[in-house]
């Protein structure tokens, strides 16, 4: 955990120093009071203490959590500054001031409940809460501060409802990162959506919106509707399917139309197949979907009769890891819209999968329990199968929050070129060949943990290897002499990789995101 914390504040004062302004002074104070509060919550996870049922066999990674949301407005408000995008540069604010609170919120939570009451660390979380609020006073607008309440108190119901019907699902700061992002995203739904201007914003931003919500509010809904009801008939999975529908081209289609001002699913068949290339890509994500299911029935069909409780090896679980490298990397160099749209869908469809396995839907339902249970390695110790949505979203998100209208030429400058390959460097390429050279030839462990020296080392190798492959594949990317910087996120990224118990999936391509921001 000292480690992990270290790491985090050297990425913390890494931003700080190339941004250094008010709010990177009120990043460093977050940093500093979330590393107090994190013993707290970890000491409430031991004994039992804390409100809801959290996942096991993992601290409750406040520390790295807390920073990411703040540190990614920071540089996307000081990238926006930089291109003169003022719009933009107050989005960053607002993303910024909003992950802040909603760190603090957590950390109050967590002082509140642990008895007695730790007087030092309430002592720090006022100072740092004092001058995070100061500096919101005095930087965002009425409209702004309302926005970011707005945030916060759809977190706040979000997560009592969540947490409550899904435990042992997430730690605190899965929970953090995961219900603060879907708040944000509700909330800029609902903001734009009272506020439509025709022809303003890009159709495939509020494809995004309209997706994760309705996916969300789907999952809410039948949630609710299968604690009358028992999930595993025909009749409820009737039913299932038909509200499905009724839902969808009922509620989230008309919210799409409203907001793109045009038919969704005639503007979607449009869109993937206006030019040939995207044709290509399309037939050839096919071919790559149908290998990633050959790969599951393959190895339930090694799956013997005698041996009921065998799981996937680590390495069998990283051929995932190179379908999902071989499927972004075309998509980033070719035709981004396109596989930003694609990642989108993708995302709704692994969502319902497992809508269908957890309530035991007919006829899919039972099938798919059986299917992914090979699969499930420590994390997955609730009722949900993550591991997979994790991997997507971390090969997603660079490409979602990429500051794509503070980068005129559709890239930003030096390091900043590499920010959507984020998710692959640190994923597809990193963790993976961390986790097949350590567990094959690794010798030397890491103080405290599984994880290798030599498979660190390798994942920082293979990942400089890899960049130096972005730069002859793609013609986009000119990293005007910052290889240093590159060389140091990605080691920074490689060793948090090695000391954490959070989802690694989700959590290092974000912190390698932010590092080639700043």
């Amino acid at each position: 955990v000292l480690v992990e914390s270290l790491l985090v504040f050297v990425i913390v004062l890494s931003v700080h120093a190339a941004v250094w302004d008010r709010f990177s002074w009120c990043a460093v104070a977050l940093a500093l009071q979330a590393f107090y509060v994190q013993f707290k919550w970890d000491r409430l996870l031991q004994l039992g203490g804390a409100v809801f049922q959290f996942r096991g066999a993992a601290n409750s990674g406040l520390l790295p959590a807390s920073m990411v949301i703040p540190l990614l407005g920071v540089v996307m408000k000081e990238r926006c500054r930089a291109a003169g995008i003022v719009y933009f540069e107050r989005f960053g604010i607002v993303v910024a001031s909003t992950g802040m609170l909603l760190a603090l919120f957590l950390s109050v939570l967590a002082v509140g409940i642990t008895k007695p009451v730790p007087t030092n660390t309430c002592i720090v979380t006022g100072i740092a809460g004092s001058i995070i609020i100061y500096t919101m006073k005095h930087s965002l607008t009425v409209s702004e501060v309302i926005e970011v309440l707005e945030v916060l108190l759809i977190f706040v119901y979000l997560s009592m409802i969540l947490l409550y019907l899904l435990p042992r699902c997430f730690t605190p700061g899965e929970a953090l990162l995961v219900l603060g992002g879907v708040s944000f995203v509700l909330n800029q739904l609902i903001k734009r959506s009272l506020n439509v201007i025709e022809g303003r914003g890009d159709p495939i931003d509020f494809f995004l919106l309209v997706a994760v919500v309705g996916v969300v509010l789907l999952g809410l809904f039948f949630t609710v509707l299968f604690i009358f009801l028992d999930s595993g008939t025909w009749i409820s999975s009737m039913f299932f399917h038909m509200m499905t529908a009724v839902l969808g081209l009922g509620v989230i289609m008309p919210w799409l139309y409203r907001l793109i001002q045009r038919n969704p699913l005639f503007w979607l068949l449009q869109f993937l197949f206006q030019t040939q290339t995207r044709l290509y890509l399309l037939v050839y994500w096919t071919f790559l979907a149908a290998l990633a299911c050959g790969v599951v029935f393959y190895q339930n069909a090694k799956r013997s009769s005698e041996s009921k409780k065998h799981q996937a090896s680590t390495i069998t679980r990283k051929y995932f890891h190179f379908i999902v490298v071989a499927t972004y990397v075309p998509g980033l160099i070719y035709d981004r819209q396109l596989l930003y749209v694609a990642a989108v869908l993708c995302l709704a469809v692994f969502i319902f999968l497992e809508y269908v396995r957890y309530f035991r839907i007919k006829p899919f339902g039972q099938t798919l329990r059986h299917l992914l249970s090979l699969f499930l390695d420590e994390r997955d110790s609730g009722p949900l199968i993550l591991t997979h949505i994790y991997l997507l979203l971390g090969m997603s998100l660079p490409v979602w929050l990429f500051p794509r209208s503070c980068a005129p030429k559709g890239t930003l400058p030096g390091a900043g070129a590499l920010v959507p390959y984020s998710g692959v460097l640190a994923v597809g390429v990193g963790d993976t060949i961390a986790s097949v050279f350590g567990s094959t030839m690794g010798e030397i462990k890491w103080p405290g943990t599984k994880k290798t020296f030599e498979g660190t080392m390798t994942a920082i190798f293979a990942q400089i290897i890899a960049v130096a492959l972005i730069l002859i594949f793609d013609s986009s990317v000119n990293l005007n002499s910052s290889y240093a910087w590159i060389l140091a996120s990605v080691s920074l990224v490689s060793l948090l990789e090695a000391y954490t118990t959070q989802i690694d999936n989700l959590l290092l391509p974000l912190y390698l995101q932010i590092m080639l921001m700043a």
